[in-house]
């Protein structure tokens, strides 16, 4: 009985010590990666601006062929927007908020699950025959503790499937 009850403390402490610490977290998060592609900006602009384009490079699609998505708003650009029904991927909402062709295309990522709005971009940088290609995204996980410790960890849950989305927009924008 002593054991139980010791040991009945011990997981109370230590949840109270991942909540008190979860409380400290900072409550933001930032992901970001890059690729050098060997495409004029304006054909790397078009694959991204366009929300339907997405099936062809992004990992969060690929890994879910069964995605309920709806379109609304202009086909690309500022105004755009998808949102999808996903099983293995949830459910969300991306929303083009700004977009200065071919620069620069910004968006606001919603998930309904966590009540959560996420920023984020894309800036093209030409740079010779190629273009720089930086995915960013910024986010607040808000006052819930649990979710701020998933924030310590979203560079390792996303920025792999930035990478691979990166990745097949490569090979996508580099096909002649």
């Amino acid at each position: 009985m002593k054991a139980l009850k010791t040991l009945l403390i011990a997981v109370v402490v230590l949840l109270a010590l991942l909540f008190g610490i979860g409380l400290l977290l900072s409550p933001k998060f930032v992901v970001s990666r890059s690729v050098t592609v060997n495409a004029p900006p304006e054909k790397i602009y078009a694959l991204i601006a366009d929300p339907r384009g997405w099936k062809q490079w992004s990992a969060w699609n690929q890994r879910d062929p069964q995605m309920t998505i709806e379109y609304s708003g202009p086909a690309s650009g500022a105004g755009a927007v998808w949102a999808w029904q996903s099983k293995s991927q949830g459910d969300g909402r991306m929303t083009f908020a700004t977009a200065e062709a071919p620069k620069r295309l910004g968006y606001e990522l919603f998930f309904p699950d966590f009540g959560t709005t996420s920023t984020g971009d894309f800036r093209l940088d030409a740079n010779g025959g190629a273009t720089q290609v930086t995915w960013s995204m910024n986010g607040d996980m808000g006052a819930n503790p649990l979710y701020r410790w998933m924030g310590l960890f979203m560079d390792k849950m996303v920025g792999p499937d930035f990478d691979a989305g990166l990745s097949n927009l490569k090979a996508l924008a580099e096909k002649p």
